[in-house]
């Protein structure tokens, strides 16, 4: 790995050959993604927050956050970006300290979102703004590369639609922003548009009906960064569900079978 993983990780970032973030949400799930083939490793707030037993949006805090990264960062030689939440505070500033941070203990960037935790409601637009240029800012004042990643998640979340998502972001690209991202904007050519409205890297989250689209398609949509979110995380708890289910109710165990040996477990994380 180059020192300047900063300058590692924004050199993924190409619209139209998109990478994926593979989001993991301990060591042991870092290890495998990256022996696997992933370029690039990404926190999952909503992961991280499972592995504590508690649910999402806005329970977890900075500090956690930064533990848990750097339990990631240390388990790979590849980078790793932080889903950092709305930046763990309203102020442009505590934004702008969250991005210190996580340089400080070898993120190679961050997301930060709009969503005023724990609620699911939005900052207002110029807020947010605000919010993105004071930590682009930290960002640009750091001693090497970091990519700052701006999401709107009104459209994920039902607060505001498609129109508003996309003037947001146009406004995040020119308070700094890296890169941009609506999660799960409403139709799959959406995305096509999302990608020709602004001229940073627009990362996609590939969950939900857009799992049924394969990379190739996320290309010629012109994406530039495909991230998993907390969906691999929550394909593993499909697992424990189906198998509980089955354990608890029938009293059977067939679905045990379905595993990957042991070794092969272990080839990945040696």
């Amino acid at each position: 790995m180059t020192p300047d993983i900063g300058a590692a990780f924004r050199a993924l970032h190409q619209p139209g050959t998109p990478f994926i973030l593979a989001n993991a949400w301990d060591r042991g799930s870092a290890k495998m993604l990256a022996a696997l083939g992933a370029q690039a490793i990404g926190t999952s707030s909503a992961a991280h927050a499972f592995t504590l037993g508690r649910p999402d949006m806005g329970h977890v805090t900075r500090d956690e956050a930064l533990a848990h990264a750097q339990e990631l960062i240390s388990a790979v030689d590849l980078p790793v970006s932080g889903d950092f939440e709305n930046g763990f505070g309203e102020a442009p500033e505590t934004c702008a300290e969250t991005v210190k941070l996580s340089f400080e203990v070898g993120l190679a960037g961050i997301s930060i979102e709009d969503t005023a935790l724990p609620d699911a409601a939005p900052y207002p637009r110029d807020l947010t703004i605000d919010r993105i240029r004071a930590a682009a800012a930290a960002a640009r004042a750091l001693p090497r590369d970091f990519v700052l990643c701006a999401r709107a998640d009104g459209v994920m979340n039902g607060q505001y639609d498609l129109p508003e998502a996309i003037a947001r972001i146009q406004a995040y690209e020119q308070a700094g922003a890296d890169c941009v991202y609506i999660p799960l904007p409403p139709n799959f050519d959406d995305i096509a548009k999302i990608c020709a409205a602004v001229s940073v890297p627009v990362n996609v989250l590939v969950a939900g009906p857009f799992t049924q689209h394969d990379r190739a398609a996320f290309a010629q949509a012109g994406a530039a960064r495909l991230s998993l979110g907390s969906a691999l995380a929550r394909a593993t708890h499909r697992v424990i569900f189906d198998a509980a289910q089955e354990m608890f109710g029938a009293g059977e165990f067939t679905r045990l079978g379905h595993s990957i040996s042991g070794d092969q477990v272990d080839s990945y994380l040696a």
